[in-house]
């Protein structure tokens, strides 16, 4: 069964159109599907439209939140709901076409664990486009997963996909990066734009910079998640090195002075690159540190859990 979870952030105009083109799309290719809507503290009428299409259609169903926690919590909440094989996370203003499911679904077919969608053809203004692109490039750069889109948000996986992988903040525009990490295999599939019909956009400069924040954070998680003194320590040790062989050079310059008495234009006290050795001997001395404390938080909290991804098992079947 395919199940698709559509966060709701005042979308109250959107829902039923976009239901019933879901319908149709699923009808005309033969998939079992369910809907759950997941409402994300909206403030005008989206949970009665929504409680509306709940009674009047048994596959679909729905979460409510108490108040606004985030796209990332509803879409973790709607996979712990979901009871599909196969899970795609859809936007609820209709510029993402539900007519697409079915190149989705054959897609994924050929191999794939994820499928991304990809704008081709984007019809937002340029203060979105070419942010995105230089993001997309940087996700591309940090992580080595190249797609044209890393934030569309129409997207199809496995069940078990959504079981390895854990979303927090603003971290499901990452699910693709999130999962090829463990090895599953990513794909992307140019889809129709269409352009805003209802509500407004929740794009803005401080989405981006919290984009680039997150970013900083996947690389972190998918490179070090396991072994933090790999990169703490290393920026340690650089420091730690440029500072050594500062103070090596001022040392040298003192005996040079004091002892074979070579004239100097300034004391050694007074060198900025005294102070600049000294800082990143420091610098490095923390780093080292706190990659330390990072590696015993790590092995303390169930090291072996997250370090493997499973494809299948063959158990013995005995005599």
């Amino acid at each position: 069964m395919l199940s698709i979870i559509v966060p709701v952030l005042n979308e109250e105009d959107s829902l039923r159109e976009l239901y019933s083109q879901i319908e149709r799309s699923c009808a005309g290719c033969g998939e079992i599907f369910e809907v759950l809507f997941v409402d994300d503290g909206s403030t005008d009428g989206s949970w009665n439209v929504i409680q509306e299409l709940v009674a009047a259609h048994p596959q679909v169903g729905a979460i409510r939140f108490r108040r606004n926690f985030g796209k990332a919590a509803a879409l973790t909440a709607g996979m712990r709901a979901a009871c599909g094989d196969l899970i795609l996370m859809m936007d609820a203003d209709l510029q993402d076409d539900p007519a697409e499911i079915q190149a989705f679904l054959q897609k994924l077919n050929e191999g794939f664990d994820v499928i991304n969608g990809w704008k081709e053809r984007r019809l937002d203004p340029l203060h979105k486009v070419y942010p995105s692109k230089v993001f997309n490039a940087m996700i591309g750069w940090l992580t080595g997963l190249w797609l044209h889109d890393h934030n569309c948000g129409l997207k199809l996986f496995r069940a078990e996909v959504a079981r390895e992988i854990r979303l927090y903040g603003e971290l499901h525009r990452f699910i693709p990066v999130l999962a090829h990490a463990r090895g599953f295999k990513v794909g992307e599939l140019a889809i129709k734009h269409r352009p805003r019909q209802f509500g407004q956009s929740k794009y803005g400069v401080r989405r981006f910079m919290r984009g680039f924040l997150d970013l900083l954070t996947v690389k972190f998680l998918t490179g070090f998640g396991q072994r933090p003194q790999h990169m703490l320590g290393a920026l340690g040790l650089t420091c730690f090195g440029f500072g050594l062989l500062g103070l090596g050079w001022l040392s040298v310059l003192w005996l040079l002075m004091n002892v074979l008495g070579v004239m100097s234009p300034s004391p050694i006290g007074s060198r900025p690159l005294l102070f600049y050795s000294l800082g990143a001997m420091l610098l490095g001395a923390q780093a080292i540190s706190l990659g330390l404390l990072a590696e015993l938080i790590v092995a303390n909290t169930g090291r072996e859990q997250d370090t493997y991804s499973i494809r299948e098992e063959l158990t013995p079947r005995g005599e």
